[in-house]
């Protein structure tokens, strides 16, 4: 009777060692959850980052590069070798009807309706539309006297041509075309025009009249 009475004892004791040594594990780990189950640690996941409109997210948006070419172009990363200029406005449509472009644009680049090789969102197709580009080294023919350039601005010089209308070349007469006129002023109309205007160049915007002295 005490030997059985011994064993129960012993078995007791026994699991109690065991339920113990279940619950902790040298060097302080943390408790199991479950008997007989031993947690291991784990980094918290951190939030996965929101999507950016960075390269190739959107066919030339602002701040991105294109590749030299006039007619023929691709988007590139601005840091990389065939990187020439940087859009600096991005319009959907034709230029004649949509906004103008800064002042300071050097060139356009016209974007067809059909650009399968640039695919914004896997139809085939980028809307049309047009952006205005700025080189990402000089020249800048879109700086004032710079000889180019979609606008014409104060500061820009220009020759006239035979059939009534002018031309804009450099001012510093190292273009095809020497300069004739230098365009000093943009006013709402000829009348608020210094008298010593001589010419009239039609610039757009809102003080559409340019008035240009011979240089």
């Amino acid at each position: 009777m005490r030997s059985s009475l011994g064993a129960v004892c012993a078995l007791a004791v026994l699991a109690a060692a065991l339920s113990t040594g279940c619950q902790s594990t040298p060097g302080g780990a943390e408790k199991s959850g479950r008997p007989g189950e031993r947690r291991t640690a784990s980094a918290a996941r951190e939030p996965e980052p929101e999507p950016t409109s960075g390269y190739g997210a959107v066919f030339l948006a602002i701040d991105e590069c294109s590749s030299f070419g006039r007619t023929s172009f691709t988007e590139v990363p601005c840091t990389g070798e065939r990187a020439a200029a940087r859009v600096v406005a991005r319009h959907d449509g034709t230029v004649r009807d949509g906004p103008r472009c800064p002042a300071t644009t050097d060139f356009v680049l016209h974007i067809s309706e059909q650009l399968p090789a640039s695919d914004e969102d896997g139809d085939g197709a980028v809307p049309r539309g047009y952006a205005c580009m700025r080189n990402l080294q000089p020249p800048h023919p879109g700086d004032p006297g710079g000889g180019g350039g979609p606008r014409t601005i104060v500061g820009d010089c220009v020759r006239g041509l035979d059939d009534g209308q002018v031309r804009e070349t450099a001012c510093d007469g190292e273009g095809a075309q020497r300069p004739e006129y230098k365009v000093t002023e943009a006013v709402d109309a000829r009348s608020q025009c210094p008298a010593s205007t001589t010419l009239y160049v039609r610039l757009g915007g809102s003080s559409p009249v340019g008035c240009a002295s011979p240089v």
